[in-house]
């Protein structure tokens, strides 16, 4: 159900509101009870593209090296009897995962422990033959970045044939039985009126679940204006998702950063939740644990080298369940905080916790 015209972000609709009050409730007993649903493995820092926004300025030969492989067995190993393997969805990141020549004999070792796995992707190497030895290591979800048409793309990955290549994967992976796979594109100046053609490209190729991201200022992002949008921009992003979601022919969803307001329930499935530490946990590639890998300095939790991981998902991770000490600033006289908590955690500045971006300030300025 569409809320039609929106005029004012903040005004919340009764049924909507009720909705947010349900979830709510759910999300506190997921804080109280956390469940490692999805635990990242940062396993290489390596990456054959050179993209605008990398927020951890990988390298083709990264300074840090690739963790070894069974330094992060170790760390299944000790989970075992602790978790339900068959619940803990293993999600192999970097840098480019496809850089490591080992990465389908990890696949086989993560199914003979129980886990499925998965990998995020930008398709440069995925040539056919890696792409069946990877589902035949077990292989089970599969994400690929693709951001704009082929000029905006092959600017924004900083290489050539990066598009192409993107694509190829793409159709390789809508072909795959029992594949579970999307695409996420990260929205900026210049690929933002490329929108619809890139949605007609993907329905055309059998592409099923879309995900639409901002880029953040970390990292090397910093550098690039344009890869950031003015207000007026960033809500014709959200009105795109939703009259695409309307259309009906593929699953176009915002990603998890920022409470909406009136838009929860129109532009992803279900409301916003940061579950950074809740049910997400990572190892990055010099062993510490965090939550999702994009959180690091002040939000790193111990290491696998000196802790147990479990101790530390157990013991630890207060920070980003318990969200009242990011209750400052602005989020202090919030009215919607207790949706909001705070917004995602890797738009807070991680020194000094301070808010880099409220989603719903932003959209004010536009409605």
């Amino acid at each position: 159900m569409s809320l039609g015209p929106i005029t004012n972000i903040k005004r919340i609709p009764w049924k909507r509101r009720i909705a947010l009050e349900l979830f709510r409730g759910y999300r506190f007993l997921q804080t109280r009870f956390p469940d490692l649903s999805y635990l990242f493995w940062e396993s290489t820092l390596r990456c054959n593209l050179d993209c605008m926004h990398c927020g951890s300025d990988c390298l083709r030969e990264a300074v840090t090296p690739d963790m070894p492989k069974e330094d992060f067995f170790r760390v299944l190993d000790s989970l075992q009897g602790k978790i339900n393997p068959e619940r803990t969805l293993i999600v192999v990141t970097g840098g480019e995962p496809l850089m490591r020549n080992d990465l389908e004999e990890c696949g086989r070792e993560f199914m003979r422990r129980g886990h499925p796995w998965g990998m995020v992707t930008n398709g440069y190497a995925m040539i056919p033959a890696r792409f069946q030895g990877l589902l035949a290591a077990g292989l089970r979800s599969l994400t690929v970045s693709l951001d704009g048409l082929e000029d905006s793309h092959d600017h924004f990955r900083g290489r050539a044939q990066s598009f192409r290549r993107a694509l190829e994967t793409i159709r390789m992976a809508a072909a795959a039985p029992g594949l579970t796979f999307d695409v996420v594109t990260c929205v900026n100046q210049q690929n933002l009126a490329e929108l619809p053609q890139m949605r007609d490209l993907f329905i055309s190729m059998g592409l099923k679940r879309w995900r639409i991201v901002n880029v953040f200022a970390k990292g090397r992002a910093k550098e690039h204006k344009i890869l950031f949008l003015d207000d007026a921009q960033f809500a014709a992003t959200f009105e795109f998702i939703r009259a695409t979601r309307k259309q009906g022919l593929i699953r176009a969803s915002y990603g998890c950063e920022g409470f909406l307001g009136a838009l929860e329930g129109e532009v992803r499935d279900a409301p916003f939740f940061c579950r950074a530490g809740t049910s997400i946990g990572s190892v990055l590639v010099d062993g510490s644990i965090s939550a999702c890998p994009s959180l690091r300095a002040d939000f790193i939790q111990g290491n696998i080298y000196t802790d147990d991981f479990w101790e530390v998902w157990t013991r630890r991770f207060r920070k980003m369940r318990d969200r009242s000490w990011a209750r400052t600033g602005k989020c202090a006289q919030c009215k919607e905080w207790k949706y909001c908590q705070g917004n995602g955690l890797h738009l807070r500045d991680e020194k000094t916790g301070e808010l880099l971006l409220c989603h719903l300030d932003r959209l004010g300025n536009s409605w």
